[in-house]
């Protein structure tokens, strides 16, 4: 166990709990306008405000006498003390010199454009609202960053896909793929209504966003397809063939919602291929159940499982100590050949949900590496309190994953050990740990109790509020007295943590390692 250093834990052994008095703001009469002006952008206003202590009638008659002939002012607004200045031209040329006159009046406190802004990310697909994957990972939230590049690419290792589908037809590049299962360069499906297994994965992880069209999907990436599936089912050679392709065309994701059977070498040394290649295989678990299937369980490929809407675990969903997250994967609607759009359920829809998400990882962070992305993928996860060989890290997030540098996590570091004794069943202690590197993105906090007899579990809250048993941020809370977490940090924060007795009693060691960015 390292070293303790300089308690920057406050213990809190007692504790507090902390309201906030509601407050209300007063609007008054608002504003005068000039009757018949639109609503909706306004690119050609400027907006003049008034210094303290200076009347709105001076500013504006100092404004009446400083702007050309041809504008007026058209609104006005006497709590906020603005006036909106409109112009016959919105060109930089006209703007900028009538902004920089008015900034020098007296009484005036500022000038500025009358700028656009946007509701945040609500796309315009007429069926996003019969979705839920998207929103369940928190793309929305992600797409105020980021809706995805074409800089990257993911692979989708599969039956082909209708690339020329509405809804997709703007992912693809010139040359969309090849056809291993038929050896020739066109991987659109022979038999689109029994291929259209891949269209649909292809659209769970990119169905273009906010193209007044159908669907969203998780991110606007590039897509190519390598079909190496024959309606549904494929030879160990064309997939590790299309593997290999993948890679050697600079996928960064490959996608592979098949599976079946046991570990082979072919299979591996493919998987091992492409991740070697700095391309970062994500596959199916599998449906049956049972174990996790290969080559999801192959050591360099993440294995994703299926959750509902309610983040319950997919009855179908295979499980196991492979898993590396969850992701949704019951009823997700996307398309379908030819033009149309269908429900479909699997661990086949939970992977490529996963690789879109990574995806916006990848655009958000460009200089990531395979494994920085893997990691980035895992600490961002979410946990919903399913047992780790159900959800792995957890439920992944598009939101937090675009959060932070792009330069990975591993940068300066700082390790605080604190010890504690726990002295009967559902005793606990707490504290708040303060960060102090110059850009924290990532906290692992370690927890070793006094033996098999006890049941140790960590809660961590990333706000600094005291966590308890129902109200935390992340858990771990095995059979045990050892609990270990990571989670992701966007800048100095407060992190509360608590360590709390299951069963048992005894000593114990906690140990928080905070990361900076690069």
């Amino acid at each position: 166990m390292r070293e303790n250093s300089d308690h920057r834990f406050d213990r809190r052994t007692i504790l507090k709990a902390a309201g906030a008095a509601g407050a209300t703001l007063g609007l008054g009469s608002v504003v005068s306008a000039t009757p018949g002006r639109e609503p909706g952008p306004k690119e050609d206003e400027v907006l003049v405000g008034t210094e303290d202590d200076v009347s709105i009638a001076t500013v504006r008659s100092t404004v009446e006498s400083t702007i050309p002939d041809d504008a007026a002012i058209v609104h006005e607004n006497d709590v906020l003390e603005y006036v909106a200045v409109k112009l016959s031209d919105d060109s930089p040329s006209t703007m900028e010199p009538v902004i920089e006159r008015l900034e020098r009046q007296p009484g005036v406190a500022y000038a500025e454009r009358n700028e656009t802004w946007y509701a945040f990310s609500q796309p315009n697909d007429p069926r996003f609202g019969d979705q839920y994957a998207p929103q369940l990972v928190n793309a929305p939230d992600a797409w105020e960053t980021t809706m995805g590049s074409m800089d990257v690419t993911i692979a989708v290792v599969d039956t082909g896909a209708q690339y020329d589908h509405e809804d997709l037809a703007a992912r693809y590049r010139d040359d969309p793929g090849y056809d291993f299962a038929d050896d020739d360069s066109d991987p659109y499906p022979p038999n689109p209504s029994n291929e259209q297994h891949g269209t649909h994965v292809s659209g769970c992880a990119a169905a273009t966003i906010d193209n007044g069209t159908g669907t969203a999907g998780i991110n606007n990436c590039t897509l190519i397809n390598a079909r190496v599936l024959s309606g549904n089912s494929g030879s160990l050679s064309d997939i590790a063939d299309g593997i290999q392709w993948a890679a050697d065309e600079g996928a960064d994701i490959i996608n592979l919602s098949l599976g079946g059977g046991g570990a082979n070498e072919t299979g591996r040394q493919a998987i091992n291929y492409a991740y070697d290649s700095d391309t970062l295989p994500i596959a199916a678990a599998g449906n049956d159940g049972g174990p996790v299937s290969y080559p999801a369980a192959y050591e360099n490929c993440m294995a994703v499982s299926a959750i509902d809407e309610n983040e319950n675990l997919a009855s179908f969903s295979n499980r196991g100590p492979e898993i590396n997250v969850a992701s949704p994967g019951v009823d997700v609607l996307a398309p379908v050949p030819t033009d149309d759009y269908a429900e479909f359920s699997g661990t086949s829809m939970a992977s490529p949900v996963a690789a879109g998400v990574a995806a916006l990882g990848k655009a958000a962070h460009p200089d990531l590496s395979t494994q920085e992305l893997w990691d980035k993928l895992e600490e961002t996860a979410v946990d919903i309190g399913l047992p780790g060989d159900h959800q792995g890290s957890g439920r992944v997030d598009a939101a937090t994953i675009v959060e932070g540098g792009s330069g990975g996590c591993s940068g300066e570091t700082q390790t605080t050990t604190e010890s504690g004794y726990l002295a009967w069943w559902n005793d606990r202690e707490d504290y708040t740990y303060a960060t102090t590197t110059a850009s924290p993105c990532g906290i692992d906090l370690e927890l070793e109790g006094p033996g098999d007899f006890a049941n140790y579990d960590l809660y961590v809250t990333y706000d600094g509020r005291t966590p308890t048993p129902d109200d935390y941020d992340d858990r771990s809370a095995g059979s045990g007295p050892n609990e270990a977490l990571s989670g992701s940090l966007s800048g100095a924060t407060d992190v509360g943590v608590l360590v709390h007795a299951e069963s048992g009693w005894g000593s114990y060691d906690l140990t928080i390692t905070e990361q900076g960015q690069n």
